[in-house]
């Protein structure tokens, strides 16, 4: 289904994604990254938190990393300050593409189970269809991000993956 080269392409691909996003939200002001604007995290700033929020969920359970310290519904507000926000998310960009370097397909044909707050329950699925929600989460929200910005009058760089990624990256994926 999906190869470790894959994880490698998505993780580069997530950091400079959010690289971009974060650079286009440092020219709003507070205000206009905290405004309500109808997102489903309500504000851009909102928005941002979370998706470093479910990063940091996902990888709690794949990779061992710390729980957040709030819930999906504290999502929005599990960091408050800009800088301390855009530094956890460059500090988390990092620690993915690190994980994704370590990937093996052992690792990716087994089962991951977890507890899902979000289903009351225990659940297992494929390793590899896990990643590919992680990544598809990713590049949802921050598909919305793109929006927000965008509303507020800011122009966010290119975003299409083939164009931004450098050749290395996928000549190695091949390799």
């Amino acid at each position: 289904m999906i190869t470790p080269a894959w994880c490698r392409v998505m993780a580069a691909y997530n950091a400079e994604m959010n690289r971009r996003l974060y650079a286009a939200a440092d020219a709003m002001t507070d205000a206009d990254r905290r405004a309500e604007r109808g997102a489903f995290w309500g504000s851009l700033h909102g928005t941002l938190s979370h998706l470093l929020w479910g990063d940091r969920m996902w990888m709690s359970r794949i990779a061992a990393w710390p729980r957040p310290p709030v819930g999906m519904s504290g999502s929005a507000t599990m960091i408050e300050a800009w800088d301390a926000l855009k530094a956890a998310r460059i500090d988390a960009d990092a620690k993915i593409k690190s994980w994704a370097a370590t990937v093996t397909d052992d690792a990716l044909s087994g089962d991951l189970t977890w507890f899902s707050g979000a289903a009351n329950r225990e659940l297992t699925r494929p390793m590899s269809a896990i990643l590919m929600h992680v990544f598809n989460h990713q590049t949802h929200h921050r598909g919305q991000a793109h929006c927000l910005i965008t509303q507020a009058g800011q122009r966010v760089e290119d975003t299409d993956l083939a164009f931004i990624l450098p050749p290395s990256i996928f000549e190695a994926a091949h390799a």
